[in-house]
């Protein structure tokens, strides 16, 4: 099936690391224009010429703390001298640290939100009204099924990403008329392809920390599918979401992939 993502301009937030990592080279193999917005610029470099060599039909990386409004619309100002405006935004950075919510601060709480949520409003609010004067787009956020069920020690990240939720589905009651549409994919457990594929900034970089392979191994049992979730598992239904093609009826979604961890109607 032809997602008619050829030439289209995508941004992916946090582009070059476990699902953005993914999420970018799924639109490249379709031909996209891609920019990769990040803070670690020799991954995202690296990434970018994987994307070339999978067929993107142009690729910059533009160094971007999404918690930094200027920094956002620098990368979009790239994006739209580069490649004639913004088809397509993932909403792809998040961070988490797994705690009991007894052990958090206010800092942490204070770090959880600047990156969850403010960077989603600084990325999306920056954009919309680009999509609105060129007739519509599509806009992707990475939430959690932490946010749809409540998860042990992901208190503050589960409450973050609801809000993300929330967010996404007035902005595509306000929007569907100009032709934006707004959805979020809630990943569960998903483990990187490799330690290679991972930033020092991730969550991930020591995932010995979150979880033991005993645990992994007693999650995958539990999930209907007994099997743990991998970064193209979340990229194909990205992939899916950011296509007027094959989506152009879908807006305001909350979407699990998780392996049927959560099945919430």
């Amino acid at each position: 099936m032809d997602l008619e993502l050829k030439g289209k301009s995508v941004i992916v937030t946090g582009g070059a690391s476990n699902i953005g990592r993914a999420i970018t080279l799924g639109f490249a193999a379709e031909g996209a224009n891609l920019t990769i917005a990040e803070i670690d610029m020799p991954l995202g470099e690296k990434v970018a010429e994987e994307a070339r060599q999978l067929g993107a039909s142009g690729v910059q990386v533009i160094e971007t703390d999404v918690t930094d409004l200027q920094q956002v619309k620098n990368m979009i100002a790239a994006a739209v001298s580069q490649f004639g405006g913004v088809d397509a935004l993932v909403n792809n950075v998040g961070w988490d640290q797994l705690m009991f919510f007894a052990q958090t601060t206010p800092e942490f709480w204070q770090r959880i939100i600047q990156i969850n949520f403010v960077g989603v409003l600084n990325c999306t609010h920056s954009v919309l009204d680009l999509m609105i004067k060129n007739g519509g787009g599509s806009i992707v956020c990475l939430s959690s099924d932490a946010s749809r069920q409540g998860e042990a020690r992901e208190a503050v990240y589960g409450a973050v990403k609801a809000g993300v939720n929330g967010l996404m589905k007035s902005i595509a009651r306000e929007n569907g008329r100009f032709g934006v549409r707004c959805n979020v994919i809630c990943p569960g457990i998903t483990i990187p392809d490799d330690d290679e594929t991972v930033s020092a900034n991730s969550m991930w970089a020591n995932k010995e920390d979150m979880f033991t392979e005993e645990q992994f191994a007693k999650i995958a049992a539990n999930l209907p599918l007994k099997k743990l979730g991998k970064p193209k598992d979340i990229a194909n239904a990205v992939l899916f979401m950011s296509s007027r093609a094959v989506a152009g009826h879908i807006t305001g979604q909350v979407t699990s992939v998780s392996g049927g961890y959560s099945m919430i109607g």
